[in-house]
Formats: structure tokens, C-alpha cells, sequence
């Protein structure tokens, strides 16, 4: 409940609430004054004098959740659906875009280097108006965006920029001293740091050198270096080490995104690759983690091939599941691998869009051919741009991940707006682009116990904010911005599923964002106050 006032001393006022600050201290009661976009007081004893008063009985009163593995630029749904809802309405206030290897800026040629999005969107639809990094965060603020935004360097986008179709080897002298040079300008220009997607077809060719000496730009600006492993099946341990000594010679700042071993050989290597983390953390490395709270991933079926399938780029990966002699080789290497194929779910095929919601298993019945096969064929008739989801975490896993103290939140999603339904029958979304924040606090916090809320909360708020420098973010405190969630713990849920992923949650009934109220009693407001985040070079 809240009531509109005439005294305009502050402009909301949040009482009867209990703060959880982000810093791990424990949960208070007490009263917060927001003022020009800004937390002005918190003080039990402040009067009700202000514009908005928002009564937080019963509620957690939490800053603004903050996602540092984003992916609604390189799925344009910075463009197409600015408000951000799906984020919004889950409590985050604030996304990192250019995640994984890909990014939206700098560019050489005029154009989005298409290989790396075309995944994710029709690239033929796209008009870029911008080159630098600057210009492309200049051009996403005349969007007026719901939240907040900054972006990584993606490392496939600039070896595209600079390498053009040629990435599926490694970059010459030239190139690297190319490389670097446009990362230095975009870090310059407000980007955060790199990421590196070393499992993509973009990045697997890169080389120990190549990779140093982007690396070490990236020290040099205090950014920091994100990594999506190389392999995180059973190979997991040796792309761990690869990361330690990236870290370790780079001397950046370095953060593996959606940590996790996946499918059902690898389980166990988890437990042996989280100890090497905290070695190189004693041995003085800034070592970092974030996953998300599912054990279905969302991602690329191509990803599932054999390593050795996987090199040399798109066309060549084409070509070895076309060609019949290649492709026996192929579908052997298939099945020497536990792949699970009635829970492998294809959420999205770019010119089969009709087998959404199937499983590889269900394909191979109705075609009457083996699952291997089932696999390779739905790849090559959509150009590998196939989409699924897998079981392939164990819960066990993620909760061991969670529990370490440099771990944090991240949703690996896209902000979305609730879709008509009639119109989107065949593209699915993992339900993280919808539910995952409340997904987190359920399951570990109040159903398992596994920390408490406040160490949840520090872990979405005040530790990514730290390690993306946002100091004026990520607590609640005053002088801080007025990005501010407040949650019910004893109703939070995530209703979106794996079959109707476009469902908000329940129990986040208010969310503001630059000290404005983007949602109200659990429904979006007009009201889009996001800016753009830009880091101090």
C-alpha cells in the first residue's frame, strides 16, 4: 500500500520494512528516504514526509538485483523490448551486456559482425548507426531502457572486426596488435572489460599469445576479464587451468560465467576444479565466479558435439555433417558420449521452427533414425542455429558453487516482454530470462537454507557490483543510488517453466530504478529511468 502526499521533502519513502543492505550484516528494521534519484536517509526515525510512501510490511528491502551475464543486446532485445520487463518484474535493475564473446560495439566495418548474432536474431533486419563502443552505448540510451546498461568487449566480435571470415585460426602479429588496439578505445569508452567465449567457434582458435596480450589491456584499464570456459564437460579441469593461467600471467581480473560441469561424466569434476580456484585465489589471483540456478541449460546444440567437431568455424562444421564419410565419424564420436537424448529440448530452429518443445529422442522416433543422426540433421537443415534445453547440471553442484564466498548470481538471460502467445508458438526462452532471481531465493535460501538472506542478497547486489566497480550501486546506503527491490520471502516463486517460460514471478511487488517506481504492486509502471553505465577508464 502507499499514499500520495503533499509535503515534498523526499520524494518516497519506504518504511516499516526489513533492510537487507548487501553487505552481509544482518537484516534491520528501519525507514529509507529517496531523494534525486538518490537514498538519502535511513533512519527509523524519519517522518513520513515525502511524496510516495511505500509501507514494506512484511517485506525485504533489498538493492537493486544486479546481472553481470546479460544477453539482451546480441539478442536485440535492447531495441525490440526496452523496458525489460522479464528483468524488471524479477528485481534486477541493472544489466552487463556483451557477455560470452560477443558484443554489440566496437565495430570496424559498419555493420554487426552477423556471424556472431545470427543465432540469436535476423541480422537482415539490423540498421547499426555506430562504430566506436561510445557510440553504441550513446545509441542504446535514446532507447530508454528500463534499466540500467553497460557492456563488455566481446573477443569474437573483435576478431571478426579484424579478421573478417578468417576465424577459425589463429590471428597473426597484426591482428593481435589490432585487437588490442580497438579494445583499448572501447575500455577507454565506458566498456567494462572482455569477455571470451573459448567454446564458441569464434574463440577456439585463439592462442595462448593472443589471448595474453588482450589480457593485459585489459589489466592495464582495472577491467575485468570474463571467461565462458573453453570445455566445461569432462574437460572442465584442463579449461580451468587454461583460466588460471590467463589470470595468473594477464594479471587482470578474472570471472568464469555460468560455472557448472555439465553431463553426467563431468559431475564429479567440479568438485576437483572448485580447489584450484581457491589455490590461485591464496596465491593472490582475483578469481571470481557467478552461475545461474537451473540444472537445464540454455544454449547452442552444436556446443554438444565433440570438441574436435567443433573447430574451424561454422562452415566447416557444416561441412563434416554433410559430408557422409565426415559425418560417420561424427555420429561414432556421438555415441561415446552419455548424451541423454529424450532431455535434450529444442527451444528454437531457425527454419524449423515447428519442432520447438520436442526432444532429439521425439525427432529420431518420427523420422526413424537413430538420435546421433536426429542430432546432425536438425543442425544442418536450420545452419546450426538450433537452441535447446538440457539437463545436464547437478543440483548438488550449483549449491556447492553458491556456497563458495567469491561466488555470485547471474541469470545468463535476455529481458523480454510477456509475448502474445498466438504469435510465438516456436521460440522458446529458458525460463531464467524470466524467473531467475526468484528461482535463487526460493530454492537455496527459504526452501534449503543453504546461506542466509543476507548472504543471498549480498551475492545479487553488492558483490557483482564490486567486481564491475559500480560503487555507487549494489548497497543500500547513504549517497547510494536509489535502485531498490523489495521482496515478500514467504511468497517468492518463479512461475516460468520449461513449457511456459513467459511467466512473471511472484512475491518482488516493488522495484525502483534511479529512485523512480518501475514496478508497482507487482505491475510494470510507464516509468523508464535505466541509464548507461559507463566504467572510468
Amino acid at each position: 500500500m502507499f499514499h500520495v502526499l503533499c509535503s515534498m521533502k523526499y520524494d518516497i519513502i519506504i518504511k516499516n520494512g526489513t533492510i537487507i543492505d548487501g553487505t552481509q550484516q544482518a537484516p534491520y528494521t528501519s525507514t529509507i528516504a529517496v531523494k534525486n534519484k538518490t537514498i538519502a536517509q535511513i533512519n527509523s526515525q524519519i517522518a513520513a514526509d515525502a511524496k510516495t510512501v511505500i509501507d514494506a510490511t512484511g517485506l525485504y528491502v533489498c538493492p537493486g538485483f544486479i546481472d553481470i551475464t546479460n544477453h539482451s543486446d546480441t539478442h536485440w532485445t535492447l531495441f525490440d523490448h526496452p523496458s525489460q520487463e522479464s528483468m524488471l518484474r524479477q528485481g534486477i535493475t541493472t544489466i552487463i551486456g556483451g557477455s560470452c564473446g560477443s558484443s554489440l560495439a566496437p565495430l570496424l566495418h559498419g555493420s554487426i559482425s552477423a556471424e556472431s548474432i545470427q543465432k540469436w536474431v535476423d541480422t537482415s533486419q539490423i540498421n547499426v548507426n555506430w562504430l566506436r563502443m561510445s557510440e553504441f552505448l550513446d545509441e542504446v540510451g535514446r532507447h530508454k531502457l528500463g534499466v540500467h546498461f553497460g557492456s563488455l568487449v566481446g573477443h569474437g566480435t573483435l576478431r571478426r572486426d579484424c579478421m573478417k571470415d578468417a576465424v577459425s585460426r589463429p590471428a597473426n602479429a597484426i591482428e593481435i596488435e589490432q585487437m588490442a588496439f580497438l579494445l583499448d578505445g572501447a575500455l577507454k569508452e565506458g566498456a567494462f572489460g572482455l569477455s571470451l567465449g573459448l567454446m564458441f567457434s569464434h574463440g577456439r582458435s585463439a592462442t595462448d599469445e593472443e589471448l595474453l596480450e588482450l589480457g593485459k589491456v585489459v589489466a592495464a584499464h582495472d577491467g575485468i576479464l570474463t571467461i565462458h570456459l573453453r570445455d566445461e564437460g569432462k574437460d572442465i579441469l584442463p579449461a580451468v587451468t587454461e583460466t588460471l593461467r590467463m589470470a595468473r600471467e594477464s594479471g587482470a581480473r578474472t570471472h568464469i560465467v555460468h560455472f557448472k560441469a555439465i553431463g553426467r561424466e563431468s559431475w564429479e569434476h567440479l568438485s576437483r576444479a572448485l580447489p584450484l580456484i581457491r589455490k590461485g585465489r591464496e596465491e593472490g589471483m582475483d578469481l571470481t565466479v557467478s552461475t545461474f540456478p537451473y540444472k537445464r541449460t540454455g544454449s547452442l546444440l552444436y556446443t554438444l558435439l565433440p570438441s574436435a567437431s567443433r573447430n574451424g568455424g561454422k562452415d566447416m562444421i557444416l561441412k563434416r555433417i554433410t559430408d557422409q564419410k565426415q559425418r560417420r565419424l561424427v555420429v561414432e564420436n556421438l555415441r561415446s558420449m552419455t548424451l541423454h537424448f529424450e532431455k535434450l529440448i529444442i527451444a528454437s530452429a531457425k527454419n524449423t521452427p515447428q519442432v520447438a518443445g520436442k526432444s532429439i529422442q521425439e525427432l529420431a522416433q518420427s523420422q526413424e533414425i537413430a538420435p546421433e543422426e536426429a542430432l546432425l540433421e536438425v543442425l544442418r537443415v536450420n545452419d546450426l542455429a538450433v537452441t535447446i534445453f538440457s539437463e545436464t547440471i547437478h543440483e548438488k553442484n550449483i549449491a556447492a558453487i553458491y556456497l563458495e564466498p567469491y561466488s555470485c548470481f547471474a541469470t545468463d538471460g535476455i529481458g523480454l516482454e510477456k509475448p502474445d502467445l498466438s504469435q510465438n508458438n516456436h521460440n522458446l526462452v529458458h525460463p531464467r530470462s524470466f524467473g531467475a532471481t526468484a528461482k535463487f531465493l526460493e530454492e537455496f535460501v527459504r526452501n534449503q537454507s543453504l546461506f542466509s538472506w543476507e548472504h543471498a542478497v549480498s551475492k545479487m547486489t553488492k558483490i557483482p557490483a564490486d567486481l564491475m566497480r559500480l560503487s555507487d550501486r549494489g548497497v543500500l546506503k547513504k549517497g547510494a543510488r536509489a535502485d531498490i527491490t523489495l521482496i515478500n520471502p514467504e511468497s517468492i516463486h518463479d512461475e516460468a517453466t520449461y513449457t511456459d517460460p513467459f511467466q512473471y514471478p511472484v512475491g518482488i511487488p516493488w522495484v525502483l530504478v534511479e529512485g523512480s517506481i518501475a514496478v508497482e504492486n507487482g505491475s510494470l509502471t510507464s516509468k523508464r529511468a535505466g541509464t548507461i553505465l559507463r566504467a572510468m577508464a
